[in-house]
C-alpha cells in the first residue's frame, strides 16, 4: 500500500483541516495535485484510492475528477510534457500543424512519450491565452505564438535542462 512521506501527509491534513467534517472532498483538487508530485508525476488507481481513504469517499468520486481535468495525468508522463492548446482560437491560428510537427519531429502520436521518457504530448482544451495563439503549456509556463522554429527551440532548450541536471 503507498503512502504519504511524512511531510507531504501533514501537507495534505493541513489542507483537509480547512474544510468542515462532511465537506473535506472539496480539498480533492489540491490533494490530487499533492499526490500527483509525491508518486512519480502521475495518478495510478492505487494513488486515486489512497486519496479517497484520506477524504473519506469513494474511489469513483476521486476517478471521476481525475478523469475530467487534463492537469492529472492517469498514466506515467515524461520529464517535459507539451500541452498543445487544441481549441478554435488556437486552430485557427495553426495549432494543428503544431501538433502534426511535434508527432512528427518526437515521433510519438497524442498521448504518448518518447521511447527516452523525455517528452510526453498531449492537447488540451482552452488555455485562456487566445491572444497568444497557437500556444501551449510547459510546466507552469506558456509558450506562445508556436511556429516550427520555436517548437525547435522548445526541444532542444528542454535537452539541453536535461542534460545540465544529469
Amino acid at each position: 500500500m503507498i503512502t504519504f512521506s511524512p511531510e507531504k501527509l501533514k501537507q495534505a491534513n493541513e489542507l483537509i483541516s480547512h474544510y468542515p467534517e462532511g465537506k473535506q472532498k472539496s480539498a480533492l483538487l489540491p490533494l490530487l495535485h499533492i499526490a500527483q508530485e509525491e508518486f512519480g508525476n502521475w495518478l495510478s488507481v492505487e494513488t486515486m484510492d489512497y486519496v479517497a481513504s484520506l477524504l473519506q469517499i469513494e474511489p469513483i468520486e476521486v476517478y471521476e475528477v481525475a478523469t475530467f481535468y487534463s492537469m492529472y495525468n492517469l498514466k506515467p508522463v515524461g520529464k517535459y510534457k507539451f500541452e498543445v492548446c487544441q481549441t478554435g482560437p488556437c486552430m485557427l491560428q495553426g495549432s494543428d500543424e503544431i501538433i502534426n510537427y511535434i508527432t512528427e519531429r518526437l515521433n510519438i502520436n497524442v498521448g504518448e512519450t518518447t521511447a527516452d521518457g523525455m517528452f510526453t504530448l498531449k492537447t488540451v482544451e482552452c488555455l485562456g491565452a487566445c491572444g497568444y495563439a497557437p500556444m501551449m503549456q510547459l510546466g507552469k509556463s506558456y509558450r506562445e505564438h508556436l511556429t516550427k522554429a520555436k517548437v525547435d527551440s522548445i526541444i532542444d532548450e528542454c535537452r539541453q535542462r536535461a542534460a545540465l541536471n544529469n
